[in-house]
Protein backbone atom coordinates (compact mmCIF):
# COMPACT_ATOMS: atom_id res chain seq x y z
CA UNK A 1 0.00 0.00 0.00
CA UNK A 2 2.25 2.75 -1.31
CA UNK A 3 -0.26 5.00 -3.04
CA UNK A 4 1.19 8.02 -1.19
CA UNK A 5 4.84 7.16 -1.86
CA UNK A 6 6.97 10.30 -2.12
CA UNK A 7 4.28 12.61 -0.68
CA UNK A 8 5.80 14.90 1.95
CA UNK A 9 3.35 15.43 4.83
CA UNK A 10 3.67 17.50 7.99
CA UNK A 11 1.08 16.77 10.67
CA UNK A 12 0.81 19.53 13.28
CA UNK A 13 -0.55 18.18 16.56
CA UNK A 14 0.35 14.86 18.20
CA UNK A 15 -2.91 14.13 19.96
CA UNK A 16 -5.19 11.25 19.06
CA UNK A 17 -6.22 12.53 15.64
CA UNK A 18 -2.80 13.78 14.55
CA UNK A 19 -1.02 10.65 15.77
CA UNK A 20 -3.42 8.22 14.11
CA UNK A 21 -3.41 10.21 10.85
CA UNK A 22 0.39 10.35 10.81
CA UNK A 23 0.67 6.58 11.25
CA UNK A 24 -1.98 5.76 8.65
CA UNK A 25 -0.39 8.03 6.02
CA UNK A 26 3.13 6.76 6.76
CA UNK A 27 1.93 3.19 6.28
CA UNK A 28 0.59 4.23 2.88
CA UNK A 29 4.01 5.41 1.80
CA UNK A 30 3.99 9.10 2.70
CA UNK A 31 7.05 10.81 4.15
CA UNK A 32 5.50 11.98 7.43
CA UNK A 33 6.71 14.39 10.09
CA UNK A 34 4.52 14.56 13.22
CA UNK A 35 5.14 17.81 15.07
CA UNK A 36 4.07 19.01 18.50
CA UNK A 37 6.01 21.27 20.88
CA UNK A 38 4.21 19.84 23.92
CA UNK A 39 5.30 16.78 25.84
CA UNK A 40 3.59 13.53 24.88
CA UNK A 41 0.11 13.43 26.41
CA UNK A 42 0.16 17.08 27.47
CA UNK A 43 -2.91 17.83 25.39
CA UNK A 44 -6.63 17.12 25.38
CA UNK A 45 -6.00 13.56 24.18
CA UNK A 46 -3.76 12.90 27.18
CA UNK A 47 -6.20 14.48 29.61
CA UNK A 48 -8.93 12.01 28.70
CA UNK A 49 -10.46 8.68 29.66
CA UNK A 50 -10.02 7.23 26.18
CA UNK A 51 -13.70 6.65 25.54
CA UNK A 52 -14.78 4.95 22.32
CA UNK A 53 -18.41 5.35 23.33
CA UNK A 54 -20.85 5.81 20.44
CA UNK A 55 -23.88 4.69 22.46
CA UNK A 56 -23.43 6.82 25.56
CA UNK A 57 -22.39 9.83 23.50
CA UNK A 58 -25.53 9.60 21.36
CA UNK A 59 -27.78 8.85 24.35
CA UNK A 60 -26.43 11.32 26.89
CA UNK A 61 -24.96 14.23 24.93
CA UNK A 62 -27.46 16.45 23.07
CA UNK A 63 -24.75 17.47 20.58
CA UNK A 64 -24.25 13.85 19.56
CA UNK A 65 -27.92 12.86 19.41
CA UNK A 66 -28.63 11.50 15.94
CA UNK A 67 -24.95 10.75 15.23
CA UNK A 68 -24.95 7.15 16.47
CA UNK A 69 -24.41 5.48 13.05
CA UNK A 70 -21.45 7.76 12.34
CA UNK A 71 -19.98 7.33 15.81
CA UNK A 72 -20.40 3.55 15.67
CA UNK A 73 -18.61 3.50 12.31
CA UNK A 74 -15.82 5.54 13.91
CA UNK A 75 -15.50 2.99 16.71
CA UNK A 76 -15.38 0.14 14.20
CA UNK A 77 -12.74 2.01 12.21
CA UNK A 78 -10.24 1.16 14.95
CA UNK A 79 -10.38 -2.49 13.86
CA UNK A 80 -10.31 -1.88 10.12
CA UNK A 81 -7.70 0.91 10.12
CA UNK A 82 -5.37 -0.22 12.94
CA UNK A 83 -6.05 -3.94 13.50
CA UNK A 84 -2.61 -4.43 15.05
CA UNK A 85 -3.73 -2.29 18.01
CA UNK A 86 -7.01 -4.15 18.58
CA UNK A 87 -5.74 -5.93 21.69
CA UNK A 88 -5.15 -2.59 23.40
CA UNK A 89 -8.88 -1.78 23.35
CA UNK A 90 -11.11 -2.74 26.29
CA UNK A 91 -14.50 -3.92 24.98
CA UNK A 92 -16.18 -4.47 28.36
CA UNK A 93 -18.98 -2.04 27.57
CA UNK A 94 -20.70 0.45 29.87
CA UNK A 95 -23.17 0.37 32.75
CA UNK A 96 -25.58 3.28 33.10
CA UNK A 97 -27.32 4.11 36.35
CA UNK A 98 -30.74 5.44 35.32
CA UNK A 99 -33.51 6.54 37.67
CA UNK A 100 -35.99 5.95 34.84
CA UNK A 101 -34.52 3.70 32.14
CA UNK A 102 -37.57 3.78 29.88
CA UNK A 103 -36.76 6.92 27.83
CA UNK A 104 -33.15 5.80 27.38
CA UNK A 105 -34.26 2.38 26.21
CA UNK A 106 -36.73 3.98 23.81
CA UNK A 107 -34.06 6.20 22.26
CA UNK A 108 -31.61 3.30 22.10
CA UNK A 109 -34.15 1.09 20.36
CA UNK A 110 -35.03 3.77 17.83
CA UNK A 111 -31.33 4.22 17.00
CA UNK A 112 -30.58 0.51 16.75
CA UNK A 113 -28.30 0.41 19.79
CA UNK A 114 -27.72 -2.72 21.83
CA UNK A 115 -28.82 -1.54 25.29
CA UNK A 116 -30.50 -3.76 27.89
CA UNK A 117 -31.67 -3.56 31.52
CA UNK A 118 -29.64 -5.48 34.08
CA UNK A 119 -30.27 -6.11 37.76
CA UNK A 120 -28.14 -4.90 40.64
CA UNK A 121 -26.59 -8.34 41.17
CA UNK A 122 -25.49 -8.51 37.55
CA UNK A 123 -24.22 -4.92 37.60
CA UNK A 124 -22.07 -5.70 40.64
CA UNK A 125 -20.80 -8.89 39.04
CA UNK A 126 -19.68 -6.96 35.97
CA UNK A 127 -18.28 -4.05 38.01
CA UNK A 128 -16.88 -5.34 41.34
CA UNK A 129 -16.99 -2.67 44.02
CA UNK A 130 -20.03 -0.92 42.58
CA UNK A 131 -22.34 -0.12 45.50
CA UNK A 132 -24.85 2.35 44.07
CA UNK A 133 -28.47 1.32 43.68
CA UNK A 134 -30.10 0.70 40.28
CA UNK A 135 -31.92 0.64 37.98
CA UNK A 136 -29.06 -0.13 35.61
CA UNK A 137 -28.65 -0.47 31.86
CA UNK A 138 -25.81 -2.19 30.04
CA UNK A 139 -24.40 -1.74 26.55
CA UNK A 140 -21.59 -3.51 24.74
CA UNK A 141 -21.48 -0.75 22.14
CA UNK A 142 -18.95 1.31 24.10
CA UNK A 143 -15.23 0.54 24.29
CA UNK A 144 -12.27 2.24 25.92
CA UNK A 145 -8.49 2.58 25.58
CA UNK A 146 -5.74 3.92 27.82
CA UNK A 147 -4.70 7.26 26.24
CA UNK A 148 -1.05 7.44 27.27
CA UNK A 149 -0.42 3.81 26.41
CA UNK A 150 -2.06 4.25 23.01
CA UNK A 151 -0.11 7.43 22.25
CA UNK A 152 3.11 5.57 23.05
CA UNK A 153 2.09 2.71 20.74
CA UNK A 154 1.06 5.02 17.89
CA UNK A 155 4.30 6.98 18.04
CA UNK A 156 6.45 3.84 18.21
CA UNK A 157 4.68 2.40 15.17
CA UNK A 158 5.03 5.69 13.31
CA UNK A 159 8.81 5.50 13.70
CA UNK A 160 8.73 1.84 12.61
CA UNK A 161 6.79 2.91 9.49
CA UNK A 162 9.51 5.41 8.56
CA UNK A 163 7.90 8.53 10.00
CA UNK A 164 9.56 11.11 12.20
CA UNK A 165 8.59 13.29 15.15
CA UNK A 166 9.73 16.69 16.35
CA UNK A 167 8.94 19.28 18.96
CA UNK A 168 10.75 22.03 17.10
CA UNK A 169 9.34 24.93 15.09
CA UNK A 170 8.08 23.44 11.83
CA UNK A 171 7.36 26.54 9.75
CA UNK A 172 10.26 25.89 7.39
CA UNK A 173 9.45 22.19 7.11
CA UNK A 174 5.79 23.03 6.45
CA UNK A 175 6.75 25.32 3.60
CA UNK A 176 8.74 22.47 2.03
CA UNK A 177 5.93 19.92 2.44
CA UNK A 178 3.37 18.86 -0.14
CA UNK A 179 0.65 18.69 2.49
CA UNK A 180 0.18 20.26 5.91
CA UNK A 181 -2.42 18.65 8.16
CA UNK A 182 -3.52 20.81 11.06
CA UNK A 183 -4.65 18.58 13.92
CA UNK A 184 -4.31 21.20 16.63
CA UNK A 185 -6.62 22.43 19.37
CA UNK A 186 -8.83 25.51 19.73
CA UNK A 187 -8.11 28.54 17.62
CA UNK A 188 -9.85 30.89 15.27
CA UNK A 189 -12.81 30.28 13.00
CA UNK A 190 -15.62 27.90 13.91
CA UNK A 191 -13.83 26.26 16.84
CA UNK A 192 -14.73 27.09 20.43
CA UNK A 193 -12.72 26.01 23.50
CA UNK A 194 -14.16 23.63 26.06
CA UNK A 195 -12.24 23.02 29.28
CA UNK A 196 -12.42 19.53 30.75
CA UNK A 197 -11.25 18.50 34.20
CA UNK A 198 -10.65 14.84 34.95
CA UNK A 199 -9.50 12.86 37.97
CA UNK A 200 -7.43 9.75 38.51
CA UNK A 201 -7.31 7.69 41.71
CA UNK A 202 -3.78 6.21 41.42
CA UNK A 203 -3.72 2.53 42.31
CA UNK A 204 -7.35 2.51 43.45
CA UNK A 205 -10.75 1.63 42.06
CA UNK A 206 -11.68 -0.89 39.38
CA UNK A 207 -8.76 -1.93 37.18
CA UNK A 208 -10.86 -3.54 34.44
CA UNK A 209 -14.47 -4.03 33.39
CA UNK A 210 -17.15 -1.70 32.08
CA UNK A 211 -17.22 2.05 32.43
CA UNK A 212 -19.87 3.00 35.00
CA UNK A 213 -21.89 6.15 34.43
CA UNK A 214 -23.87 7.74 37.24
CA UNK A 215 -25.50 11.13 37.65
CA UNK A 216 -23.04 13.73 36.37
CA UNK A 217 -20.02 11.43 36.59
CA UNK A 218 -18.38 8.35 35.09
CA UNK A 219 -15.79 5.95 36.51
CA UNK A 220 -13.55 4.31 33.91
CA UNK A 221 -11.52 1.29 35.10
CA UNK A 222 -7.79 1.48 34.55
CA UNK A 223 -4.74 -0.53 35.55
CA UNK A 224 -3.18 2.80 36.56
CA UNK A 225 -6.08 3.78 38.83
CA UNK A 226 -9.70 4.63 38.08
CA UNK A 227 -10.34 7.62 35.82
CA UNK A 228 -13.22 9.88 36.77
CA UNK A 229 -14.76 12.66 34.77
CA UNK A 230 -15.43 14.94 33.41
CA UNK A 231 -16.40 18.57 33.29
CA UNK A 232 -17.41 20.31 30.05
CA UNK A 233 -16.83 24.03 30.57
CA UNK A 234 -17.70 25.82 27.34
CA UNK A 235 -15.77 28.97 26.53
CA UNK A 236 -12.96 28.16 28.99
CA UNK A 237 -9.40 27.86 27.64
CA UNK A 238 -7.45 27.83 30.92
CA UNK A 239 -6.05 24.70 32.52
CA UNK A 240 -6.48 25.75 36.12
CA UNK A 241 -7.75 23.08 38.52
CA UNK A 242 -11.03 24.00 40.21
CA UNK A 243 -11.21 22.47 43.72
CA UNK A 244 -15.01 22.57 43.66
CA UNK A 245 -15.12 20.59 40.41
CA UNK A 246 -12.63 18.09 41.83
CA UNK A 247 -14.72 17.67 44.98
CA UNK A 248 -17.92 17.22 42.95
CA UNK A 249 -16.44 14.59 40.64
CA UNK A 250 -14.75 12.75 43.52
CA UNK A 251 -17.98 12.67 45.53
CA UNK A 252 -19.88 11.27 42.55
CA UNK A 253 -17.27 8.58 41.99
CA UNK A 254 -17.33 7.59 45.66
CA UNK A 255 -21.10 7.24 45.59
CA UNK A 256 -20.63 4.64 42.87
CA UNK A 257 -17.50 3.02 44.34
CA UNK A 258 -17.21 3.66 48.12
CA UNK A 259 -13.74 2.05 48.23
CA UNK A 260 -12.45 5.25 46.60
CA UNK A 261 -13.22 7.16 49.81
CA UNK A 262 -9.75 6.63 51.25
CA UNK A 263 -7.87 6.94 47.95
CA UNK A 264 -5.78 9.87 46.85
CA UNK A 265 -6.83 11.98 43.89
CA UNK A 266 -4.91 13.56 41.02
CA UNK A 267 -6.62 16.20 38.88
CA UNK A 268 -5.77 17.40 35.38
CA UNK A 269 -7.36 19.83 32.97
CA UNK A 270 -7.30 19.96 29.19
CA UNK A 271 -8.85 22.17 26.54
CA UNK A 272 -10.79 20.71 23.64
CA UNK A 273 -11.96 22.35 20.44
CA UNK A 274 -15.56 22.12 19.29
CA UNK A 275 -17.73 23.07 16.33
CA UNK A 276 -21.40 24.11 16.58
CA UNK A 277 -22.64 20.63 15.64
CA UNK A 278 -20.12 18.65 17.70
CA UNK A 279 -18.46 17.01 14.68
CA UNK A 280 -14.89 17.79 13.58
CA UNK A 281 -13.68 19.79 10.61
CA UNK A 282 -11.83 17.44 8.27
CA UNK A 283 -10.80 18.43 4.77
CA UNK A 284 -9.39 21.31 2.76
CA UNK A 285 -8.71 24.51 4.65
CA UNK A 286 -10.50 27.56 3.29
CA UNK A 287 -8.44 30.01 5.33
CA UNK A 288 -4.79 29.11 4.82
CA UNK A 289 -4.41 28.45 1.13
CA UNK A 290 -0.98 29.22 -0.22
CA UNK A 291 0.97 28.29 2.91
CA UNK A 292 1.99 25.01 1.30
CA UNK A 293 0.80 23.17 -1.78
CA UNK A 294 -2.14 21.78 0.17
CA UNK A 295 -3.57 22.40 3.66
CA UNK A 296 -6.01 20.01 5.31
CA UNK A 297 -7.60 20.50 8.70
CA UNK A 298 -8.50 17.75 11.17
CA UNK A 299 -9.74 19.64 14.20
CA UNK A 300 -12.69 20.20 16.50
CA UNK A 301 -13.59 16.67 17.63
CA UNK A 302 -14.91 18.02 20.93
CA UNK A 303 -14.57 15.20 23.50
CA UNK A 304 -14.51 12.45 20.88
CA UNK A 305 -10.97 12.69 19.55
CA UNK A 306 -10.11 9.11 20.46
CA UNK A 307 -13.38 7.76 19.12
CA UNK A 308 -13.15 9.62 15.81
CA UNK A 309 -9.41 9.41 15.11
CA UNK A 310 -9.31 6.40 12.71
CA UNK A 311 -12.38 7.59 10.80
CA UNK A 312 -10.79 11.04 10.43
CA UNK A 313 -7.64 9.33 9.12
CA UNK A 314 -9.73 7.49 6.53
CA UNK A 315 -11.30 10.77 5.39
CA UNK A 316 -7.86 12.39 5.07
CA UNK A 317 -6.57 9.39 3.11
CA UNK A 318 -9.56 9.60 0.77
CA UNK A 319 -8.89 13.30 0.21
CA UNK A 320 -5.24 12.68 -0.60
CA UNK A 321 -5.91 9.78 -2.95
CA UNK A 322 -8.85 11.38 -4.75
CA UNK A 323 -11.43 8.78 -3.73
CA UNK A 324 -15.14 9.66 -3.80
CA UNK A 325 -16.49 11.70 -0.90
CA UNK A 326 -17.76 9.37 1.83
CA UNK A 327 -20.62 9.87 4.26
CA UNK A 328 -18.10 10.78 6.95
CA UNK A 329 -16.26 13.23 4.67
CA UNK A 330 -19.53 15.00 3.92
CA UNK A 331 -20.45 15.16 7.61
CA UNK A 332 -17.00 16.54 8.51
CA UNK A 333 -16.73 19.00 5.59
CA UNK A 334 -15.08 22.21 6.87
CA UNK A 335 -17.30 24.28 4.56
CA UNK A 336 -20.58 23.17 6.13
CA UNK A 337 -20.94 26.30 8.27
CA UNK A 338 -20.37 28.77 5.44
Amino acid sequence: MNELKGLRVVVAGAGAIGSVAALVLARRGAEVLLADPAARGDNASGVAAGMLAPACEALLDPKSAGHFPLLKDARDAWDRVLPDLAEAIDRSGAILQAADPRPILARAGAAGMAVEPIGEVEARRRAPGLAAAGPFLFTREDWRLEPQTMLDALHARLIEAGGAMTGADIRERALEADVLIQATGPGSGDLAPIKGQILRFPGAGPAHGPVVRGEGVYVAPSAFGAVVGATMEEGRADRDIDPEAVARLAAGARRLFPALEAAGVEARAGVRAATPDGLPLVGPSATEEGLVARVLVARGARRNGWLLAPLVAEVLLDRLTGRPVSVAAAAFDPGRFK
